[in-house]
């Protein structure tokens, strides 16, 4: 679990870098890290099933075995689709298999207090993770190279399987041979696949007028001659995906036909309003990490390790108040402290963007920082006691699920929604700086806004220029990604605030007493949540 938890926090802060070296743009690079959560959140339920289906033991090495494969494809990529395959498709599955399993294992082999500890032990390595990923990965990509970021995975991965075959017993399966619900599956990943792609490919290809062929593999699926974008087309198909799903859903449901997601639970308020709630903060989180990567490497010039180590106090604040929330959660009631965590967040976002800027210090950014994460400690776990509270034990599997999945479809939200801000806003200002600027000559003028419109936050002046319109056109980009960052800073603050408003929705249930069985049954689901969280 600590690589798959590494493993997204790892590459957020080689994005920069990978950029460079495969010449591409970072709402085509963005699609490694939306594609591994949205296969991760379409799988997840599924990987459940197979847990009860085929055992632990078998499903957790299936998923480590496909998870090392993944990762060896990523480490050896020549460009982004092979990186794509490996890490968005091949390590997503794995992780989906891994997830449910490794909790399982942990379930039916420790028990009264043995239990306990092992489970806290398991929750102190994910929030390791969370605080030292930035750090591994900006070390890895700073001193080797950002393919080790993948390769480690080869390594560790089948240590854990030889660690689960030697330690561990064949445990019995518990679940029966119900039909899995793969038409679901495939409308919810598609659906959602397809709405990412418009959110973060509308810069690229329009958003009502086309401005380029869409073309996959060198076949043109979509012409630029067309009367309208694919955008648009991608919106609507992704429509009539996701509403199949709920109609199918619902037909399940009442059949009793073990559906991927029961749409009647959400007549829970804490549920629905929950799961609502979780939407947007999972959005804020994953954009307030991936904004601050683009700034500080892009804009304030700091290498990649130099980044990671910079993000350290906010991991760091996660671990260490997600323990002071768990404790909290035993004298306030739950929703209570979701509450006084969204407000830090928030808090924190509104600083962060006071001080945000291209020129912006560690000290400026360390109130952002320790605020951030305890506001995200102290919301981001008790969400998920908040949301299973009213759902009948016998649903819970399902629920949790649901709550994963939610997790992972506003994280991949948020980045595609953050990465076409930058996109769209570093375009709009370098370009305006660019034609504002009199040292430039015309032609030089010209080229370094043609770069722009193809290359984005990663821009560059062209090594046939002279040092003095290579500077001037690095100033230009530099200023232009300060104030995009800006732009999508102020995005992810008014998404956590939404959060902040819809966790008043959430009833509260004041004076509840939690026994230690329930408690114990609490924390397993809130760890399956953690797990899923970095990503």
């Amino acid at each position: 679990m600590f690589i798959v938890g590494l493993d997204s926090s790892v590459l957020n802060v080689a994005i920069p870098t990978i950029l460079r070296d495969f010449d591409t743009t970072l709402s085509q690079l963005q699609w490694v890290i939306t594609g591994y959560s949205l296969t991760f959140a379409a799988l997840l339920i599924i990987g459940g099933r197979l847990t009860d289906i085929h055992g632990p033991r078998r499903m957790f090495i299936t998923g480590a075995t496909l998870f090392a494969i993944g990762s060896l494809i990523a480490a050896l990529s020549t460009g982004v689709p092979m990186l794509v395959v490996g890490e968005a498709i091949i390590e997503g599955i794995g992780a989906a298999f891994i997830a449910p399993a490794s909790l399982a294992i942990l379930t039916r082999t420790f028990h009264g207090r043995e239990r306990g500890t092992a489970f806290g032990m398991w929750s102190a390595t994910m929030g390791a993770a969370v605080a030292f990923g930035p750090l591994f990965g900006g070390f890895l990509t700073t001193e080797f190279s950002w393919r080790w970021a993948f390769m480690i995975n080869v390594v560790f991965a089948p240590l854990a399987i030889l660690g689960v075959l030697l330690l561990t017993k064949p445990m019995p399966r518990t679940g029966v041979r119900e039909p899995l619900d793969v038409p679901g599956a495939i409308l919810i990943a598609s659906g959602m696949g397809l709405l990412v792609f418009g959110i973060s490919e509308g810069t690229l290809y329009g958003w009502w007028h086309p401005l380029r062929d869409f073309a996959v593999a060198g076949v043109t699926l979509w012409p630029a001659s067309a009367p309208a974008s694919v955008v648009p087309a991608a919106f609507l198909l992704s429509f009539v995906l996701l509403y199949s799903f709920y109609r199918l859903e619902r037909s399940k449901e009442r059949r009793d036909a073990w559906p991927l997601f029961e749409f009647g639970e959400l007549r829970h308020p804490g549920f629905r309003n929950g799961l609502t709630t979780l939407l947007f903060v999972a959005m804020g989180q994953t954009a307030f990490i991936l904004i601050l990567s683009v700034l500080l490497q892009d804009a304030r010039r700091l290498s990649a390790f130099t980044t990671g180590l910079w993000l350290v106090p906010a991991g760091l604040t996660i671990v260490i108040t997600s323990q002071i929330g768990g404790w909290l959660t035993r004298q306030i009631d739950t929703v209570v402290v979701v509450r006084i965590g969204l407000t830090c967040q928030s808090l924190g976002l509104i600083l962060t963007v006071l001080v945000i800027s291209p020129d912006v210090s560690l000290l400026q950014l360390l109130p952002c920082f320790l605020l951030f994460g305890t506001g995200l400690g102290f919301a981001a776990s008790q969400l998920t006691n908040v949301i299973l509270r009213d759902v009948r034990p016998e649903k819970a599997g399902a629920a949790s699920g649901a709550n994963s999945t939610i997790r992972m479809i506003g994280g991949a939200l948020g980045i595609a929604t953050v990465s076409a801000i930058l996109g769209a806003f570093t375009i709009h200002y370098a370009t305006a700086n660019l034609r504002a600027s009199r040292a430039l000559p015309p032609a030089a003028r010209e080229a370094a806004i043609t770069g722009i419109h193809e290359q984005g936050v990663s821009s560059t002046a062209s090594t046939t220029t002279s040092p003095s319109v290579a500077a001037e056109v690095e100033a230009a980009v530099t200023d232009a990604v300060g104030d995009a960052s800006d732009q999508a800073m102020r995005f992810a603050t008014v998404v956590v605030i939404i959060g902040l408003g819809l966790s008043f929705l959430i009833p509260r249930d004041a004076g509840m007493v939690i026994d230690d069985d329930e408690r114990e049954r609490e924390l397993e689901s809130e760890l399956l949540a953690e797990a899923t969280a970095v990503q």
